[in-house]
């Protein structure tokens, strides 16, 4: 086998093995890619065994992050839940990821890092090249039931009676991609990323995945009494609807806007064909969201992102982190929305 490297963003191969790829999701897809590189400069690059004039028959994609504050190294994907190497046999996969970290130590990049959603790189990487770093919670819920069934599936008391009182609380709901929802809701997330002492993702990030998307992206903000009170950002591929943000004002928290809105996503998402309502990663130490979403999925699986070589944070880097976070508390929110758009390109 041989080993090529490839544009996945102007080769054309590259979105029809997407396409076809049973394991591929909106995070492999030629938008996500370009929005990823428009926003922080990043260059994708995927490695495959096709050569240049066959049908591409695998590939693993990444993104090249230079950083001088962070350093060099690729990341498969950056700001993304997962991304599965698309690699049919664990021969090709293997050969690979040998290849890589081949190309790794020639190239100086600080390390690779791949976030796969099954268990089978652990497998096949039998060497142990590759090291588990950080662990998450992935909840996807199954729609393929009757409306109704779902429904029932849900817990009563977090999400069934919260939908039932955002109802009665006679929110509405605008959906669509419109520069006036998209102010809204980023207002809305600006204030969500200050109470958690979080810096905003940049405003450019939503508008390019606006425009890299296209309807396969949806903004929804629940209104009472025309005052914006939650918002949530998904997005479709194939029949799989992405929960990928959500924000709310906690002062309107008792009229169970984000449920409700969730909800109304799942309901759409039915209609147009889809089979699974992914809700993304959580961390293990995030207990309050993990809470949230196991009252939709009640068994997450494991995702796991794997390193090579390892390089675990270690307990100064979470130290520095709890430090960042004190000092984000106290910063007015014009300064985090500046600080955002300055270190998120060096942390992806």
């Amino acid at each position: 086998m041989n080993f090529y490297q490839i544009d996945p963003t102007t080769d054309t191969r590259w979105a029809d093995l997407v396409e076809r790829n049973p394991n591929s999701s909106v995070f492999h897809t030629v938008g996500w890619l370009k929005a990823l590189q428009r926003t922080y400069g990043y260059a994708p690059v995927a490695f495959t065994t096709s050569p240049p004039t066959g049908e591409l028959k695998n590939g693993i994609v990444f993104c090249n992050i230079n950083s001088w504050l962070t350093g060099n190294r690729l990341v498969s994907l950056p700001f993304s839940d997962h991304c599965e190497p698309l690699c049919d046999t664990i021969e090709d996969m293997n050969f690979l990821i040998q290849q890589l970290q081949t190309a790794s130590v020639k190239r100086k990049w600080k390390y690779l890092e791949i976030r796969p959603v099954h268990g089978n790189f652990g497998l096949a990487n039998n060497r142990g090249a590759f090291l588990p770093g950080p662990k998450y919670s992935l909840h996807r819920l199954d729609l393929r039931r009757n409306i109704d069934a779902l429904f029932q599936s849900l817990n009563k008391d977090s999400v069934q009676r919260r939908i039932q009182r955002a109802r009665r609380g006679a929110l509405v709901e605008k959906c669509g991609r419109s520069d006036a929802l998209l102010k809204d809701f980023y207002a809305l997330f600006v204030t969500t990323r200050r109470r958690h002492r979080l810096p905003p993702i940049p405003d450019d990030w939503f508008t390019n995945l606006i425009r890299c998307q296209g309807e396969a992206l949806e903004i929804r903000v629940a209104y009472k009494d025309n005052v914006p009170v939650a918002a949530i950002l998904t997005l479709k591929w194939k029949d799989v609807i992405y929960y990928k943000y959500g924000c709310s004002d906690t002062r309107f928290n008792k009229f169970g806007a984000i449920p409700w809105l969730l909800w109304q996503a799942i309901e759409s998402g039915k209609l147009k064909g889809a089979n699974v309502f992914d809700m993304g990663r959580t961390q293990e130490d995030n207990p309050g969201l993990l809470a949230f979403k196991n009252h939709w999925v009640h068994q997450p699986e494991q995702l796991v992102y794997w390193k090579f070589p390892d390089s675990s944070v270690d307990s100064f880097d979470r130290w520095k982190l709890k430090m960042a976070k004190r000092i984000f508390s106290f910063m007015p929110g014009r300064l985090l929305t500046i600080t955002g758009r300055l270190i998120y390109r060096h942390i992806g």
